[in-house]
């Protein structure tokens, strides 16, 4: 069985100036981190190793020092030996702790890095995740445009020269942000959360044709762009097509996968005639209130179906109260016949009694 590769490769110079870090012991200027996690080592100190990921960063805090100072000195330098001896990947001591010097023998010995820290013991460990996660986070590049339209990430894509980066431009003109436009660098962070940015030579600069390469943090001002914006939505620009179902409702909700993450997708038709920058606007602010709950387009429908609800009800009552006129009417009608019937032999009565009726 084939050993899998180390999630990332940390430089150690890098690594200390990220996160403060002092350096006590280097023997070497990297070091291979096959897992995400952190560990505190306070039961390996104590000699339980059934369990112990050795691959993890280890932290060492004011609780694991006690311990140490509290052992006879020399089951302590036992303790710490056998600890580096599982081939770790680095120590780092927090709380500016100047027992440090505990660890100094056996990391030289084992040739591993040994690192100190102001900071809280579970305030760095927070700060090691998120580094951690930045570092080993899946990433990937899309053909495109990223603009943060009224607090929505959006990514424009579609056809070269179907007019992405003329729409990001009256986007910004209209107070929007502008953040990548042709390559967007993608990371996605905690398996669900996607962040887009510009590769570092592409910041801030964007191609408009017929103008040429254009720096919009210069024309427009410092206001006017972003280092990287959270990922909402994907708006595709496509020419227009007669023939095409366009959604005419948006009852139908897309989305697209990036890096295993669904993400709406709204499919715009491109037209003459058509102000496209406040279109996707529109449908920016649109998206964001379905994050909210409402759906515009829902309701919408509901309402027509409460109304046509409403109107088959009045009809249908409508029809009942036409129905019991008509069997009124015609039960008038039967009472005015059985009326007339029984005048006439009332009548037939009164003539037998007064002896006109002689025929």
């Amino acid at each position: 069985m084939t050993e899998k590769e180390p999630l990332c490769t940390i430089e150690v110079d890098e690594f200390c100036k990220s996160l403060n870090l002092e350096k006590i012991i280097v023997p070497i200027d990297y070091f291979e981190l096959w897992d995400s996690g952190t560990n505190r080592p306070g039961l390996q100190l104590h000699g339980y190793y059934e369990y112990f990921d050795n691959r993890r960063i280890q932290l060492v805090g004011k609780v694991e020092i006690s311990y140490l100072m509290s052992l006879d000195p020399r089951l302590r330098e036992k303790r710490i030996d056998d600890f580096f001896s599982h081939d770790i990947p680095c120590l780092i001591v927090c709380w500016d702790l100047p027992e440090t010097t505990l660890f100094e023998k056996a990391a030289a010995k084992y040739k591993v890095i040994l690192l100190k820290s102001k900071e809280k013991t579970t305030s760095l460990n927070y700060r090691l995740i998120d580094y951690i996660d930045n570092k080993t986070a899946p990433q990937t590049g899309i053909h495109g445009v990223l603009v943060e339209v009224r607090g929505v990430g959006v990514v424009i894509t579609g056809a070269s020269g179907i007019g992405k980066s003329e729409t990001a431009l009256e986007l910004i003109k209209r107070g929007n942000s502008f953040i990548a436009d042709d390559v967007v660098d993608i990371t996605c962070h905690h398996g669900n959360h996607l962040v887009g940015e510009a590769p570092e030579m592409l910041r801030y600069y964007m191609e408009v044709r017929g103008i040429g390469i254009i720096d919009v943090r210069m024309l427009f001002g410092a206001k006017s762009v972003k280092k990287s914006v959270d990922i909402d939505m994907v708006i595709r620009l496509e020419n227009w097509d007669e023939h095409s179902p366009y959604d005419r409702l948006g009852l139908d909700d897309q989305t697209t996968n990036i890096l295993g993450v669904d993400i709406p997708l709204v499919t715009i038709p491109v037209s003459s005639g058509r102000n496209l920058a406040a279109i996707i606007e529109t449908a920016a602010i649109n998206n964001r209130m379905k994050e909210t709950g409402y759906r515009s387009a829902q309701i919408f429908v509901d309402n027509i179906e409460a109304h046509n609800k409403e109107e088959d009800e009045r009809k249908a009552k409508e029809a009942a109260r036409k129905k019991e006129r008509e069997k009124m009417h015609h039960l008038e009608k039967k009472a005015e016949e059985k009326k007339e019937d029984l005048q006439e032999e009332v009548q037939s009565i009164q003539n037998k009694e007064t002896g006109k009726d002689w025929y």
